[in-house]
């Protein structure tokens, strides 16, 4: 090939390649209107209790109902798979209160989910739940991927 065909023929493949690449961000109407699917085949289970069931969304300016929700999430530790519960207490889609129920499989799990659990609230309370993605409390590491994975469920059943 000669050079300006070359140039010509790259320069038509780097365009294409770029508005695949920004058609693909834009989020179809399918996609915005699904719920998110942890994939796990898990038999995890998520209740909500809303305690303000008759506030109005617009007037709080989120777009979540309060009230108190609970969801479990799993991890992966050294020792297998293991399960934290977590309950939050929303208004106007800040964390006004959470609770952690431990579900230890071993004494390694006890000592990890009950740092967290004492350290969590620090952490959560006062912000907004859309800004939840915690990554390590009181020492504890593996036991945040089950607190952001219950989180992701109470978004879910909170809207």
């Amino acid at each position: 090939m000669r050079p300006s065909v070359r140039k010509s023929v790259f320069a038509g493949m780097a365009g294409l390649s770029l508005i695949g690449t920004v058609a693909g961000c834009a989020p179809s109407a399918s996609q915005s209107a699904a719920a998110p699917s942890s994939g796990s085949g898990s038999t995890e289970s998520s209740a909500a209790t809303p305690s303000g069931a008759s506030s109005s969304l617009a007037s709080s300016g989120s777009s979540y109902k309060d009230g108190t929700y609970s969801a479990d999430g799993t991890y992966v530790s050294p020792n297998g798979t293991e399960t934290v519960g977590v309950e939050l207490t929303l208004a106007a889609g800040t964390v006004t209160d959470v609770k952690i129920t431990q579900h230890p499989t071993n004494p390694n799990t006890r000592k990890f989910q009950g740092e967290f659990a004492g350290g969590i609230a620090a952490q959560v309370v006062g912000k907004s739940i859309d800004q939840l993605n915690v990554s390590k409390v009181s020492g504890s590491s593996l036991t945040s991927g089950g607190f952001n994975q219950a989180v992701e469920k109470i978004k879910s059943e909170a809207q």
